[in-house]
């Protein structure tokens, strides 16, 4: 969180721009919300409704504040601290420290739940908010230590997170806990975590199916050279690896332009469109490092991911391992990213050349004919320029066959 604040104002004070949309706070400001407010009207007492007033305030400097005189009303106001957390706090130690008070109030008060009885809507409804407020905070303490370089303790929070909030999957925490198993070289793990969730049943991402194709990639991507798989053709293992990043590929084809970094890798935003531009900024924001530790996987990738496109001649119509990809992505991308960003389209609405060249033929010959029918007589010594012109070369041609030939044949070549 600290990083992420950190980096807006960096981002922001050295080019005088924005990383972050309207409409992306907007949302932001909308999840914050439905997840630290109580659900049901009167449910808190006055930290709650100063903090239900922060969440819905845009300035940072007022939330802020309304934050602090919550913890003066309340010590125990989890919330606040989450507020905080994500920005007040200037280092990633300090976020570190508000996250974990948040999440001791919110364990405590989870553990006192118990004998709370069961019609109490506004204790159910008190008691859903730290149930949210427990994830998120240990969830981003785990962040935290990701980025303080302990990755060790961060893959056990996240791994008992895990296991005690299995139906959260709207935090993507298991993706959280491959990047940093990634980070540790634990490719073991990730196959283990890629085969919980890399299901058919189970909704897919850029990080899971970039991540597989990695894995795939890994063992044959040192060994590979070109000219050797021209000449003999790609082993089982190279086939397989070159299906998984079809497959990849199939399902974001933005991602390689920022992996091969022939794309710009901007300040990822708050929230994501999968399939979309959105997700493979993301996605190549937090991975490209472990693709560069396996030497060898760039180079393949940029070798085979075109190859892709042939395969799904029609994206919005039909699909090969997915399902047709939707036309209005790049609208929602829009709304995502900052306008200095180039979003990345696909498919791009090329159109045939045939129906351009036509279309430019149709547009010379009306412009000639207005041209004539307004200025007649310039365009009538235009044209007769124009054919002097053309007609010079033939007539240069036509001195030289006659200087060369006999007169006789010139005569009868003339007559004909």
């Amino acid at each position: 969180a600290a990083v992420s604040t950190q980096s807006t104002g960096k981002f922001m004070q050295a080019t005088g721009n924005s990383p972050l949309t309207h409409y992306d706070m907007n949302l932001t400001a909308q999840d914050q919300q439905m997840f630290f407010c109580p659900d049901v009207s009167g449910a808190g007492d006055k930290s709650d409704e100063l903090m239900a007033l922060a969440w819905r305030s845009v300035d940072t400097e007022k939330r802020i504040q309304l934050a602090l005189q919550a913890v003066a009303s309340n010590s125990g106001c989890a919330s606040a601290y989450v507020l905080l957390a994500e920005e007040c706090a200037s280092t990633v130690p300090e976020a570190d420290k508000y996250f974990r008070q948040a999440l001791k109030i919110a364990d405590n008060n989870i553990r006192r739940f118990v004998a709370v009885p069961s019609h109490d809507v506004k204790a159910h409804s008190l008691h859903r908010r730290d149930i949210n407020i427990c994830v998120y905070a240990r969830r981003r303490v785990a962040m935290c230590l990701r980025k303080m370089g302990k990755l060790k303790e961060c893959i056990k929070i996240t791994r008992e997170l895990i296991k005690e909030f299995p139906l959260m999957s709207v935090l993507h925490i298991h993706e959280n806990l491959m990047e940093s198993l990634l980070a540790q070289k634990a490719y073991n793990d990730v196959q283990a975590l890629l085969t919980r969730y890399d299901d058919l049943n189970l909704p897919k991402s850029a990080v899971i199916c970039y991540s597989a194709a990695l894995l795939k990639i890994r063992p044959v991507c040192e060994k590979f050279f070109v000219d050797v798989t021209v000449k003999k053709g790609l082993t089982t293992h190279q086939f397989d690896a070159v299906e998984a990043l079809q497959r990849a590929v199939e399902f974001n084809p933005h991602v390689p332009q920022y992996l091969l970094e022939e794309k710009p890798i901007i300040l990822p935003p708050e929230h994501l469109l999968k399939r979309g531009d959105s997700e493979a900024v993301a996605y190549s924001f937090y991975h490209i490092s472990h693709w560069k530790e396996v030497p060898g996987s760039i180079k393949f990738l940029e070798c085979f991911w075109k190859d892709t496109f042939k395969l799904i001649p029609f994206p919005l119509e039909k699909g090969k391992l997915f399902h047709p990809y939707t036309a209005g992505t790049e609208e929602t991308d829009r709304e995502l990213l900052p306008p200095f960003h180039d979003v990345s389209v696909y498919p791009k609405k090329e159109l045939p050349f045939f129906l351009v060249f036509t279309a430019g033929l149709c547009l010379f010959t009306l412009s000639l004919a207005l041209l004539t029918h307004f200025y007649p007589i310039f365009m009538g010594e235009l044209a007769r320029i124009a054919l002097e012109y053309f007609a010079t070369p033939f007539a240069m041609i036509a001195e030289h066959l006659q200087a060369l030939l006999p007169q006789q044949v010139w005569n009868l070549l003339t007559r004909a």
